[in-house]
């Protein structure tokens, strides 16, 4: 018998990888504010910002597991988040042209009243091509970098500048489902395929 889980995000990515394996899930959106904290490793941040989304929707179904992740870009030291607009798109992308850059994931699965919380970080190695500038102006007018850290998305046609990766694809997109889905299997809340 499955347990309820919830979904603290309104990324469709998250959604799609969740239910192209037969999980099932409902959406809660954290409506809280993703500030990357400055003071904390990539690996510890973006574990917390996770944390922060499943304490958030916790607190309002504290019966529930819920399920969150937070994804960054990092380009050297600088963590690029989801562009604020066209302009920091194009830079984004500029800065990311004929560079490898890694791609990390942090997830927390906790459920408060049995006072569980599983956390984690994924780390993938994304090597792009070079852009040239047309590719760049006319991959923006999609509309698609908007949402997405790093200004692309590599299950959209942003999989077109990526030649190259190394390690979990789906963290790139948002969700490592390996590791993911271990745990909930783990803890008996969900089992992929329908199980």
């Amino acid at each position: 018998m499955e347990k309820e889980l919830i979904l603290a995000s309104s990324s469709k990515r998250r959604q799609e990888l969740l239910s192209m394996v037969g999980i099932s899930y409902r959406v809660v959106v954290a409506d809280i504010p993703e500030v990357f904290p400055g003071d904390q490793s990539i690996e510890e941040g973006v574990v917390t910002l996770a944390r922060e989304k499943a304490t958030f929707v916790g607190n309002r179904y504290p019966e529930s597991w819920i399920l969150s992740a937070d994804t960054v870009v990092v380009l050297g030291e600088t963590v690029l988040q989801k562009p604020a607009g066209p302009e920091e798109a194009r830079l984004m992308l500029e800065r990311l042209s004929g560079r490898s850059h890694e791609v990390f994931t942090g997830y927390c699965l906790q459920n408060k009243v049995m006072k569980r919380m599983r956390t984690g970080v994924v780390r993938t190695v994304v090597v792009m091509k070079s852009l040239r500038p047309e590719e760049i102006e006319r991959y923006i007018q999609t509309g698609e970098p908007m949402d997405k850290a790093g200004a692309y998305g590599i299950q959209g046609i942003g999989a077109m500048f990526v030649s190259r990766i190394y390690g979990s694809y789906t963290n790139v997109v948002g969700l490592p489902l390996s590791e993911v889905v271990e745990l909930m299997v783990q803890e008996g809340i969900a089992f992929p395929m329908g199980g």
